[in-house]
């Protein structure tokens, strides 16, 4: 069987994929949400004063949100737990110092706790206060729960990591930070080392005791209220059969217009750089009724229903993360991304507190006659010319890196897939659509080159030479890159209809990829491992339950989409719909950790 080289149609590709609530689930807004709240609090107080704890993830708009509750809740004293009890932002500085560095994008990994960042004096202050409260009270803020083991009820306003970065571009601050006009870079670096980890161990703990979610990337009474139950439920059964993040795109320097055109995104945008398809950590999920919806992040699943969503063996080995990631990087009509090297996994432990590396595979959804991977060095370049000339052209814009000279330049086409093991010197060129299938650290970049260009705030992008000198492994040259990472398909099992194959990534990276060519159906076995597959060949399949152990599920060209461990045996078939003739989906997982492995 052979691909199809026609270039790709439109896709009917979903930029909203939703997972429903369970029957009888509703989705609360304004005032409605709030006096529900009250509600179960009031009935739990039991004659007391009522007590509701609200809280909330940094980047929640907490003035905003105050406001929205004198106005629902006029006859409730508000206590925000922040100005009352947190340490002076100059304490909180000074903690985690040492994890900011002073470099603008790189930091090191917190394993800090949030009760590290209040004062104990001072939340003991705020219990005694509930202890003689005489109105109901609401406690507000990232962390009241803290102040407020005795409640009667529980509200957690949540919010995605790339909602709270779109406001961080708006000029919102960190948390209780004054750096609202701060490079946005540093911003990320504060949220990504150490805010968002410390948030994520403060709400695992409240999971189970959650009586509301409200949906903080929505604004003001517009926000979508669940209950904890439906939450929970929702999650629980998600894991049951296949699903999809929503996905975000965002321009770049050196985006393209694939994705603007076969995925219908807004043609008045300049171009459209990344997408991503498939990255927990930064995706949401969006929770439907029939009455509304409730947007959530990703990543609770991942610490919600970690062995159910990963499996044991992938849960044994990574925790509660989401190891594989997916991507979009889109340089049809654009230009070549930056000249770059990843850490090795020493390096990226010891320097940045990770404990696995960015390894990465580019797979070719389109490619023009022009399109190169940069990938590998030249046989006997010299590790002190090049470096050389690294640095000259970083600081004399007269003075370009001459790519060519040192790095080999490889024809890509259409469906070819090249393995980027960390220590890698790489690079994807023009008039390229990748799907990037990588290991999920995604900030840990190396610039070594980016061909004299600013970004699109006009800043230089930062270039990471030190880093990256100390990572590029210069043996990797092209005699090694035509052994190691070029042509390495293979063939896994033929039958009539379905060819398996390995595309494989190197030996040196742990996510296996196989690619499955189809003309009506193939059947496929999670094997007690998370799966995420991209449909990269046809127009429309449908995944199924052998056992209907779930209702189908519809899956467009270039859609990426998740099959829980839980999962077992699935089938995925041409839908009743589709008018291509051959179909191919290339699906990852963590080596080592299937049931027939053992």
């Amino acid at each position: 069987m052979v691909p199809n080289d026609s270039r790709s149609p439109a896709s009917s590709y979903v930029k909203q994929p939703t997972i429903p609530l369970l029957p009888g689930a509703r989705v609360f807004q304004g005032s409605k949400a709030w006096a529900e709240v009250h509600a179960v609090a009031a009935a739990r107080a039991a004659g007391e004063f009522p007590v509701i704890v609200v809280d909330t993830y940094p980047g929640v708009d907490v003035p905003a949100l105050r406001s929205v509750l004198v106005d629902a809740l006029p006859e409730y004293a508000i206590v925000d737990v922040e100005d009352e009890a947190a340490l002076p932002i100059e304490r909180v500085d000074a903690l985690i110092e040492q994890n900011l560095t002073d470099d603008r994008v790189f930091g090191v990994m917190s394993h800090a706790r949030i009760d590290e960042f209040y004062s104990p004096q001072k939340l003991e202050l705020v219990a005694r206060r509930l202890e003689r409260r005489t109105a109901p009270t609401i406690l507000l803020g990232w962390g009241a729960a803290l102040a407020a083991p005795e409640r009667h009820a529980l509200v957690l306003v949540d919010m995605s990591r790339w909602e709270i970065q779109l406001r961080m571009r708006a000029g919102a601050p960190n948390w209780r930070s004054h750096n609202a006009d701060e490079d946005v870079l540093r911003k990320y670096k504060r949220g990504f080392f150490v805010e968002w980890r410390v948030a994520d161990r403060h709400k695992r703990n409240l999971f189970e005791e959650i009586d509301f979610v409200v949906d903080g990337n929505a604004n003001g009474s517009a926000a979508g209220m669940i209950t904890g139950d439906a939450f929970r439920k929702a999650l629980e059964a998600a894991t049951t059969g296949p699903l999809r993040v929503v996905p975000f795109f965002d321009p770049g320097v050196w985006g393209g217009q694939w994705m603007k055109e076969k995925l219908n995104l807004d043609p008045s945008k300049q171009n459209y750089a990344w997408c991503f398809d498939c990255v927990p950590e930064e995706n949401s999920l969006l929770l439907e009724a029939d009455d509304g919806l409730v947007e959530v992040p990703a990543m609770d699943l991942v610490l919600m229903r970690p062995k159910e969503l990963l499996g044991e063996k992938t849960f044994a080995r990574f925790g509660a993360e989401f190891p594989i990631r997916f991507d979009f990087l889109d340089t049809m009509g654009g230009g070549n991304l930056s000249l770059q090297v990843h850490p090795l996994t020493g390096y990226i432990q010891d320097v940045f507190g990770m404990h696995y590396t960015q390894d990465e595979s580019y797979y070719l959804l389109e490619a023009s006659e022009d399109a190169v991977v940069y990938l590998g060095l030249k046989t006997g370049v010299d590790p002190d010319a090049m470096m050389s000339d690294l640095r000259a052209a970083t600081t004399d814009t007269a003075r370009p890196f001459p790519a060519e000279k040192y790095v080999n330049m490889i024809p890509a086409k259409k469906h070819d897939h090249f393995a980027i093991p960390a220590g890698t010197v790489h690079c994807s060129g023009s008039n390229s659509m990748v799907l990037e299938i990588s290991a999920t650290p995604f900030i840990f970049t190396f610039k070594l080159w980016d061909w004299g260009r600013v970004g699109l705030d006009g800043v230089p992008r930062p270039v990471h030479l030190e880093h990256g000198e100390k990572n590029i492994q210069w043996d990797r040259d092209t005699e090694w890159v035509e052994r190691n990472l070029l042509d390495q398909v293979q063939q896994i099992a033929r039958t009539p209809g379905v060819v398996e194959e390995r595309t494989g990534l190197h030996e040196l990276e742990f996510i296996e990829v196989r690619r499955h060519w189809f003309v009506d159906e193939a059947s496929h076995d999670t094997e007690g491992t998370v799966n995420v597959l991209n449909l990269v060949e046809g127009d429309e399949v449908e995944v199924v339950s052998p056992t209907g152990a779930f209702a189908p599920y519809v899956v467009h060209y270039a859609e990426t989409f998740i099959v829980p461990a839980a999962v077992g045996p699935y089938i995925i078939r041409r839908s009743a719909q589709a008018r291509s003739e051959r179909f191919a989906t290339v699906k990852a997982y963590v080596r080592g950790t299937r049931n027939s492995d053992d």
